[in-house]
């Protein structure tokens, strides 16, 4: 592999301070992640590679004085050609270099920090490393109106996380770095849920799943599965903020006359009094039977009246429409 200045694959000058070394690092290292680069994994690894060891040498200060002195000979202090293939960091080399055998996943985190999201117990496990939380995981999840407010439980897919395995769950294949997770000891999957639908079921509700968010590392507790439910118009439900609408249809005589319909609310059922001469897309209002408040409390459902005649009529209400009609044409001070 064709020596390049550490400098440049940085895009730092020589004269940098370390804390713009590690800030051009590590936007560098999030941008060519393997796990962010599912579509060209062999290029981003090897550009990964390459600024992690440019990283290794100028963040440490001895290191850094050698090779601003011997340049690409900077291991050796003397000028030499090196052997064809280049040189390449073994998985050893690496957690060494980035935080005394923690590990790739450990070196992010102190790299990082709250960038990555992981929080360590600070509680060494059998082989020594660290253990830490998995990420949270945020996801929303799509529902008509009428199968929230129908309850129960529904089955859905949500991306995730898994332990690597190829490696599992090490990042690493004989000193190599895994190419099946890019080191990290996680690939992405879907994974399915199993979730009850809340009584007060609200549009941007978030429910917090624990334990089904990223798996942790090192025996650490996996992260939390923030869901967020996402309430969508139906044939039989509009969303209007907290409030619900819905419609019924009457026939010509119960609008003129008046009646009561049942309908069904967010919170059950309830009977809707029509007044006597409504018209088509007149709006009830029903108190406190939409969804459930952030704050408390339940909006309103909205009734919109629509009226149409019934699909099959009789003889006898055919002739009784045909003679609506006529007494309707009929024109003021004429006879029927």
């Amino acid at each position: 592999m064709k020596f390049q200045d550490y400098y440049e694959l940085l895009g730092v000058d020589r004269d940098a301070s370390p804390e713009r070394i590690k800030k051009a690092y590590r936007k560098l290292a999030l941008k060519w992640h393997p796990d962010q680069n599912a579509s060209d994994t062999e290029t981003a690894e090897l550009r990964f590679k390459e600024i992690s060891e440019a990283y290794e040498v100028l963040s440490d200060p001895e290191k850094r004085k050698k090779y601003d002195r011997f340049g690409e000979h900077w291991e050796h202090g003397q000028e030499f050609e090196p052997p064809s293939g280049g040189r390449s960091m073994s998985r050893e080399e690496f957690e060494e270099a980035f935080g005394g055998g923690g590990g790739f996943s450990d070196f992010f985190q102190s790299a990082f920090g709250d960038d990555v999201r992981r929080d360590f117990e600070g509680r060494p496990n059998q082989h020594g490393r660290y253990r830490f939380r998995g990420a949270d995981v945020r996801a929303d999840l799509s529902l008509s109106v009428s199968d929230a407010l129908a309850g129960g439980k529904r089955q859905f897919e949500v991306p995730a996380r898994v332990g690597c395995p190829t490696c599992g769950g090490t990042g690493a294949l004989a000193q190599h770095v895994c190419p099946s997770c890019g080191g990290i000891g996680q690939v992405r999957r879907t994974k399915t849920v199993d979730l009850k639908i809340p009584a007060d079921v609200r549009d941007g509700l978030t429910l917090r799943l624990k334990g089904l968010g990223e798996p942790g590392g090192s025996g650490g507790e996996a992260g939390d599965l923030h869901l967020t439910l996402r309430l969508l118009d139906d044939e039989t439900y509009s969303v209007r903020g907290d409030d619900l609408e819905t419609s019924v249809t009457l026939t010509p005589w119960d609008a003129e006359n008046g009646t009561r319909v049942e309908v069904r609310t967010a919170r059950g059922t309830a009977t809707v009094n029509v007044p006597p001469g409504s018209r088509t897309g007149k709006l009830l209002r029903l108190r406190e039977q939409g969804l459930a408040k952030r704050g408390g409390g339940h909006g309103a459902l909205l009734v919109r009246l629509r009226i149409d005649l019934p699909k099959e009529l009789t003889a006898r209400q055919k002739e009784l429409l045909r003679e609506l009609g006529q007494v309707t044409a009929a024109k003021p001070g004429g006879a029927a």
